[in-house]
């Protein structure tokens, strides 16, 4: 098993499968014309199985594919097919567009849920929020899931003045969808303008479903970053991730590969450890994940340490979002 000083186990594994992404949302990627890894640099899919095997052999029991946009990936077809053979949970996050297209491979490969990212259910302000006209295919795709009993979750990083006003929309999609919202404290990273009078906060959501709704909290386990609510009457649920307000981080078991190969032991980690390189020359990776990994900081990467108001940005040391994988 693979764990830090503080005796956290990590079985959980993300993996960035490229930074490229079809959406150009401006809270994940810096800019328009961004300029993405070039596929040499990125983790060639036979990389990915042998990367995917040692940490399986060692105490990974789940993985999620991530992004960018996963799907995109013109190989992603043959990576999932090379991980669904691994004794592993696995699932991906997407933005939902190119699920009908890779619906076979989802099914073979016996996919445990899919998260899709969607901050909105108004199409005019999902073309503003991800500049790009996806809004219909998105929703068709979702349905598309939920009709091959898919489990699936939706996404939505809540933030003011963009979609605080849609809280209690995505709520009433759980009464007649099998779905489960999650809605996510928007978090900083380089490059996406982030300030903390944006953060809608654990309470500020909840205080404002309250207003139309009796929800019921549900058990949360040891490892979960979502802390999930019923309400009567509703096929779905929904479910609250406080990084920035209540941080979950005694209970981490979560390890991140970016595409280009760099593992970060924590989302807000500032330090990177190069897997590919060495991995590229035939050294013995495992030394350098155990090191990397026992080294991970208590809390929020080190560089968080203090109230989220309280956070100055401009000395953050990190990835834009797309860069690191969600």
């Amino acid at each position: 098993m693979i764990t830090d000083q503080f005796g956290r186990t990590h079985n959980y594994l993300r993996i960035s499968l490229t930074d490229n992404c079809n959406l150009r949302c401006f809270y994940c990627m810096p800019e328009e014309n961004y300029d993405f890894t070039p596929h040499a640099k990125l983790m060639q899919a036979d990389e990915i199985d042998t990367i995917a095997k040692i940490f399986v052999e060692h105490g990974v029991t789940k993985i999620r594919l991530t992004g960018g946009e996963p799907f995109v990936r013109k190989d992603a077809s043959k990576i999932i097919r090379n991980l669904g053979k691994l004794p592993v949970q696995l699932t991906c996050t997407t933005n939902g567009i190119r699920i009908d297209d890779m619906l076979p491979e989802i099914i073979q490969s016996d996919f445990q849920s899919i998260n899709i990212s969607l901050d909105t259910l108004q199409k005019e302000k999902f073309l503003k929020i991800t500049r790009r006209d996806y809004f219909d295919r998105v929703l068709r795709n979702i349905n598309l899931l939920l009709q091959h009993n898919i489990k699936t979750k939706i996404n939505v990083v809540a933030m003011k003045d963009i979609n605080d006003d849609e809280i209690s929309d995505f709520i009433a999609f759980t009464k007649d969808h099998p779905v489960e919202v999650r809605f996510i404290e928007f978090m900083p990273f380089s490059g996406n303008r982030w300030s903390s009078n944006k953060v809608m906060t654990q309470k500020d959501i909840l205080d404002i479903i309250r207003e139309k709704y009796d929800f019921n909290p549900l058990p949360v386990g040891f490892h979960d970053t979502a802390k999930p609510y019923s309400i009567d009457g509703h096929q779905g649920s929904f479910s609250i991730i406080s990084t920035m307000s209540e941080p979950f981080c005694s209970g981490c078991n979560r390890i991140r590969l970016t595409a280009d190969g760099k593992l970060k032991n924590c989302l807000f980690s500032k330090k990177e450890t190069d897997l590919l390189t060495p991995l590229r020359n035939g050294e013995d990776i495992l030394p350098i994940i155990e090191s990397a990994i026992w080294s991970k900081a208590k809390t929020q990467g080190g560089q968080l340490n203090e109230q989220f108001e309280k956070i100055n940005t401009s000395i953050i040391q990190n990835r834009s979002m797309i860069n690191i994988g969600g």
